[in-house]
Parts: structure tokens; sequence; C-alpha cells
């Protein structure tokens, strides 16, 4: 029966195919602090004491991996002999002040306890001034997350009105997708979604509920909505959404990256430019009309028709799209002239001089020529200004200054342009959306030519032929009989969904077209492009044409010789239908629409095979693989990779983090089994499968050598390590690389001179950095250094 598969997007294989390239990950500033962990270093806390767990000392946070802190206690200064890791989910750690609020004692380490006689003085220097850590991610049910994933559903903030920067009201989380909020104003419900406004969480409108009071601030809904609700029932929802802040508060810690606001110098009748926020890529004259305060003002669209409607937006000094004047002039882009304007040419020295205003200093503008590193045709994922849940596959088409031209490839036009800032936060990375589980919307394909039909489906690769035209080198229709046995290398279901005819046009072309078309429908593409590449007569007049088979994320490419004779087309497509052991009726110049001369569709495969094919079994001609039903394409893992879900397994006790990135949650069962046996907590019967498949490797008494012909030893799931690696040496960590599935690496360590204190440093993002790795073999390496972190904290630390 015919397979139903589903078209899936894929980025590596389309920038792959397009020779497009990706906007590095490192130039979206908002997605960078996004994947920050919450704790930072610097930060100060209270550790329990690994000797005498009862006492405690006061540690700072040098450095951070997933949930695995690097710790030095306070007095050690710059000696970074005596740092330690320790687990945040597993460790006795607590905010600065909690051993003074529950009677523990806070004692110095033995090797430093004679360096000061006054360690009471010491700490409160070394503490004032310091950042401690925050209770609310050292203990309950937000402890060890990261910032943006303390933002969940349920969550309440303030939202700043888009009219007025002084009108504040609480809004309500719907959905966080990676940062990127779907906000709901309290009050409303499910009926009134077309009412929600996505924001990523470090945007400036955005606050902690009851920092409007606090600023003597007013708290009123949107006048747009006002109508929606009466007075008491917004009265009511802001009460109840203060109580739910008040009960369940969101950690200050979400606001800690937002950037505060300078000053602004605009004054009250100045003019600039500035991409309108009302019309799609035209940008215009405005002029401030409103100071509201030192970081607010107002700016109204010019338009000199007296029956004008005002069309105004609120401003800072940092808004993306505010330009000064001649910003287009000395750019090269159109400005588009104020409605009214008389005159051929819009010239600012003449319409400052008419309207008696001054234009805004460029000390007043960011800075506005700053790319960030973004180029043209460099290729994204972008928010759809019309439709802000939606993410399109984007190109860049033009960069002038700090703003970007994107071309929404997924949108029809004409809205499918738009024009961002580069500090824009609707811009991500290639993979973000797939890291984060969210649908991407993919680049409009042209009109499918792969659809099944009674009818003939025609290609024409040349301009139409007419029968007199036709030459030696041009053929009519080379037909696909659907109907036919399809062999053991074809996928019936996909031949289905083939036109039933290719052509007319040259025989080159459209038997490349077809070879092409077989390719795609193979189980496994290379195998045919491989019979293919052997296809060869001496008295055929041929060609040599390059042709290309995708299986497993990895692109295969080969010389396959084709004739260019009309004649020979009937003999090369049998050939073609014996070397894929298909019936020979299945391609050629004559149509089988109901029945097969060769009565092949009452055949099974093997009888098939035998009588009319190779007169082989089917097991032996392809190694038995074919005679299984056609699997489903496997999903392939995103590019942008330090995001996100967190799997989270047991290591005797010991809570791991690996980021991996997760299209859509599996079942549990198929979780368990995609994770490294050596990493989960097996279940009894499970664990002792896998000792008996692992053999002698893992007898508890066995140790680490760290030996090229030894893999590392584990006891009870966990790496056992014979020496700290904090002391291994560059060869030893070549040893160590070697010992694992990953030996293709250890070259790259010895020319790095990686010794066992970097390994412990090393990081995805570093990996794949600096080691230029894909993230298959980044995320693999990693999962390795991760193993030996965790054996030195649990054996060393």
């Amino acid at each position: 029966g015919a397979e139903s598969l589903e078209e899936e997007f894929m980025w590596e294989e389309y920038l792959e195919e397009t020779g497009a390239t990706a906007a590095p990950h490192t130039i979206f500033r908002h997605v960078e602090v996004s994947l920050q962990s919450s704790f930072q270093p610097g930060m100060k806390l209270e550790v329990a004491s690994k000797s005498r767990p009862e006492t405690y000392w006061v540690a700072t946070i040098i450095t951070t991996c997933g949930q695995l802190l690097l710790l030095r206690y306070s007095g050690y200064g710059d000696d970074r002999r005596a740092d330690f890791w320790c687990d945040v989910m597993t460790a006795q750690l607590h905010a600065v002040g909690w051993c003074a609020q529950n009677h523990k004692t806070l004692t110095p380490p033995e090797a430093i306890r004679e360096k000061y006689s006054d360690w009471t003085e010491f700490l409160v220097q070394d503490l004032t001034g310091s950042r401690t850590a925050p209770a609310s991610l050292l203990e309950g049910p937000l402890r060890g997350k990261n910032t943006v994933d303390l933002i969940v559903a349920g969550s309440v903030l303030e939202l700043q009105n888009l009219s007025d920067p002084l009108l504040y009201w609480p809004v309500r989380v719907v959905q966080n997708v990676g940062g990127r909020l779907r906000l709901r104003p309290v009050g409303l419900s499910e009926r009134h979604r077309a009412q929600d406004t996505w924001l990523f969480y470090l945007d400036v409108r955005l606050r902690p509920l009851g920092w409007a009071l606090e600023n003597q601030l007013t708290l009123e809904p949107p006048a747009e909505l006002r109508p929606l609700l009466g007075d008491r029932d917004w009265q009511q929802a802001l009460q109840d959404a203060q109580a739910d802040g008040q009960e369940d508060a969101l950690p200050l810690e979400v606001f800690k990256d937002h950037a505060d606001l300078p000053r602004h110098a605009f004054r009250a009748g100045m003019k600039l430019e500035m991409v309108s926020p009302w019309e799609q890529l035209l940008i215009r004259p405005v002029s401030v009309t409103k100071v509201y305060s030192d970081t607010y003002f107002q700016v109204t669209l010019d338009d000199l028709c007296a029956d004008a409607a005002p069309r105004s937006a609120v401003c800072h000094a940092n808004s993306p799209g505010i330009l000064p004047v001649q910003w287009c002039l000395k750019n090269g882009v159109a400005l588009e002239r104020p409605r009214g304007y008389e005159g051929p040419d819009f010239d600012w020295a003449d319409y400052l001089k008419q309207s008696g205003s001054e234009a805004a200093p460029d000390t007043c503008f960011p800075d506005t020529g700053h790319t960030r590193g973004f180029a043209e045709d460099m290729w994204l994922e972008a928010v759809n200004p019309a439709r802000p849940e939606e993410v399109c596959v984007a190109r860049v088409s033009q960069v002038r200054g700090r703003l970007l031209w994107l071309r929404l490839e997924g949108v029809l036009q004409p809205r499918s342009e738009c024009i961002v800032d580069v500090e824009s936060m609707d811009v991500f990375p290639v993979g973000w959306c797939e890291a984060n589980s969210y649908p991407l919307t993919p680049p409009l394909r042209p009109a499918c030519t792969y659809r099944h039909s009674n009818y003939f489906i025609f290609w024409c690769l040349i301009p139409a032929l007419n029968s007199a035209a036709n030459g030696r080198y041009c053929c009519s229709r080379v037909f696909v009989n659907h109907r036919c046995f399809s062999g053991p290398y074809l996928n019936k279901g996909r031949i289905a969904e083939l036109p039933r005819a290719v052509g007319p046009g040259k025989c080159s072309l459209v038997l490349k077209e077809l070879l092409s078309m077989l390719i795609n429908a193979a189980y496994k593409p290379g195998r045919v492009l491989k019979e293919l590449q052997q296809l060869q007569e001496p008295g055929w007049d041929s060609q040599e044409e390059t042709l290309k088979a995708k299986y497993k994320g990895k692109t295969y490419r080969s010389t396959v010789r084709i004739v260019r004779l009309a004649e020979q087309i009937p003999d090369f497509c049998r050939k073609v239908c014996v070397k894929l052991q298909c019936c020979p009726n299945l391609l050629g110049p004559d149509l089988r629409a109901d029945s097969c001369p060769e009565n092949c569709s009452v055949q099974t495969k093997t009888k098939y095979t035998y009588y009319y094919g190779k007169k082989r079994r089917l097991s032996k001609a392809v190694d038995g693989d074919e005679a299984k039903p056609a699997r489903r394409r496997r999903k392939r893992k995103a590019i942008f990779v330090q995001k996100k879900r967190l799997t989270v397994v047991m290591v005797t006790g010991v809570r791991i983090v690996w980021l991996r990135p997760v299209r859509r949650r599996p079942p549990a069962s198929r979780r368990a089994a995609a994770l490294d046996p050596i990493a989960v907590r097996l279940q009894p019967e499970q664990q002792a499968a896998a000792q008996r498949r692992q053999g002698e490797t893992e007898t508890p008494t066995c140790r680490s050598g760290l030996n090229q012909n030894q893999n590392p030893a584990v006891r009870d799931g966990q790496l056992v390590l014979d020496r700290n690696p904090l002391e291994w040496s560059v060869d030893e960590v070549v040893k160590f690389i070697n010992s694992t599935d990953c030996a293709a690496l250890a070259n790259v360590f010895k020319e790095q001179d990686i010794d066992g204190q970097a390994l412990l440093l090393l990081t995805l993002p570093t990996v794949q950095e600096c080691m230029d790795l894909k993230l298959g073999p980044a995320i693999k390496l990693c999962h390795q250094i991760e193993r030996v972190k965790v054996a030195f904290y649990k054996q060393f630390a």
C-alpha cells in the first residue's frame, strides 16, 4: 500500500541545496541572553562543608555548566587549586544570610583558617557590594532553572500601554516559547484570544507586577479593550491578578537582563525620519508632538491634508525605526513624502524652512550604522508582522545601517516583506523554532508536480515540441506505470505519487528527471544510485549526468550514463527496470493503463524476483533489508542546539542535564530508549540485560586505565576514574577521548593542547564554535565530557 509521508522542512538540507548562509546565532543578542544560566559568575552563596556537613562557608560562583556550579571558597583569592564542582539540585546551597537565620555555623576551611585573624571582618568586606544568589533559585520549585524557564503559563506581569507610556495593565502568560511570550490582558478569556500580544520577555514594555504603583503610574485597561467588560469586571480582574501575583510572585531574576532606557534629548517640534508602523516598507517624516518624560516622547506622522487624522506612536531613545533627517538620502533608500506635500521632489531643507521647525540632531539617535554582523542573503527565522503568532523562514534581502529588509519566504506577496531593526526581538537564528518545538512556516513551494492522477501529467522540460520538430535527440513521453511491480528497491507508495508521464523534451533531460524521481522514491536512495551507476551498454550513444541521492541526512552524488537517442529509450528503460529488479514495463514509452503483459501484479516479491528478475532470492540480492516494510524517515535534529529542552536523567542519585533539541515530546518509553544506557537508571530487568550486553567491562571491581584499547569503567551506571581529571595531561585527555565513541576527535584535543582543567571547562557552545563541529558530534562529545565532570564531582571534588 501507499506510504503516507509528511512533508518536513529541514534547514540543513535547504541551506545545502540553495547554497545559502545562515545568520550566525551569536548576533541575536536577545536569544543569547535567554540561554544564559540564572546563576552568574561572581554570585555569593553559602555551601555546606564536605568534611563537616553541619558547618557552612561562603563561596563564589566561578563558572556554570548546566546545573553544575564551579565554586571557590571566600578567602582563597585568585588561588583556583581548591575550586570544586557541585550540583545545584543535590548540594546543600543557600543564599547568603541563611545560616544566620537558621542558627548554622559559618566556619572557614582548615586550609586557610590561619590566613586571617578576624574572619567576621573579612566576610563583611567580602560581601559588601557583592551579589548574592537568589534564594528562590536554590530551593523550591524554581531550583536550578534558567531565567527564561522561570516564566510559566499563568505568570502575571505588567504591560505598558502602546498609546500612553504612563498607563499599565496586568497581563497573564498564556504560552512561553523560548522566551517569546503570548500575553493576554487579565479579565479576558480564551474567546478574546484575538487580543493576545506576543512579546519577547526582555521587551522594555514588560515589568514585574506592582511596578506601576511603585512608580506612581496608573493601572488602566487599554481604551480599545474597555468596552469588552464592565468597570466592575475590570476591577475584579485586577484584584484577582494582584492576589495571584502575591501568592506566586515571578522572581525578580527574570528582569535582571532588562536594559535601562537612557534619557532622550528630543523636544517638541523636532522632525525626524521613521519606519512607518502603520504602512508596509515605508519610511516617512514624523514630528515630535509630545514629551512625556525624560524617557518617553510621542511622534506623529506628518500629513499636510486638511482632513488628516493624526497617527501617533510612543518612542524612547532606543526605539527601533527612528532615524535622523537625511538618513534615507545617505543610505540610498526612498523617503515617502508627506501626504499633501506640493512639489516634484521632497527636500528636507525646504521642508524644514517652510514648516519653521528643526531637525533632531544626530546625537539623539542610537548608532545608526551598526549592523551587528548581518549581511545580505543571510537566512534566519522571523515573525510575520501581519500574524504575530507565525514565525517564517526569512532571507535578508537588504541591509542599510541598522535596518534589515526581510523577505518572508513562506508568505504570499505583497505581505512578504518587512523592515526590522538589527536589535529586533522578532528575529531568531536558524533552528530556533525546532529547538523550541514551535511550528515554522517553510518557504512556498512551486506548484506541485508529484501528484498522482487518473490523467497524464506532462512535464515540459523544453518548449513544447510538435511531431515535426521531434528529432533523434528528442522524445515524446516516458510513462511510469503505477500498477506494475515496483521491486525490492522502490517504495510502492512513493511510486504512486509520481506523475504518469515525463516529457516531451530532450532525451537526456527527460531521462535524468525520470531517474531522479526513481531515486527519491526508493527505500534507500543511495542503493538505487549505486545500481544506476553500473548502467552501461557498448552500443549506446550516451552522455554522463550527475545524479544526487539523500538518505539519513547525507547527500550522495554519482555519475550515471544516460542515452541521448529516442530509439534507445525503450532498451534503456528496460535495462533500468532489470537493474532495479522491478517489472520491465514499470518505465517505458508505452502506457500500461489496466494490466501488464508480465502479469506482475499477482506475483509476490520473492516469486517475481526469482522468475522475472535476476533469478536469485531477494534476501541475497539486497541483504534482506528491502524485505522489511518501509520505514518513515527519521526527523532530523535541530541545527540550533543551545536550547531546548532539558532532558533530566538519574545517575546514582545525581541529576545530570543534557541540552537536547526536541521536535516533539515522544512517549516515555521512547524517551528512555533514546538516552545513553550508561546514563539512565534502568528498570531491574533492563539493567540486567544491559549488563549482559556490556560484558565484563562493567564488573564492580574494574578501574579506568584510560587505555586506548580499554573503555572507561562504569560502576552502577557511573564512570569511574583512577586519577583526578584536573591533573590529566594532554596525552591522558587524548587517551580518554580515544576510549569513547568520539575517538575521531582525539587529534583536535592534541592540536589544541587541551589538558584536564581545560576539558572540564568545555561547554556545548564552546565545542561547536572552537572545534567547528556539527550538531551530532558536538552533542556526543559534550556527553562524554559531562560524564567526566560527574565522576570528578563524585570522586574528587
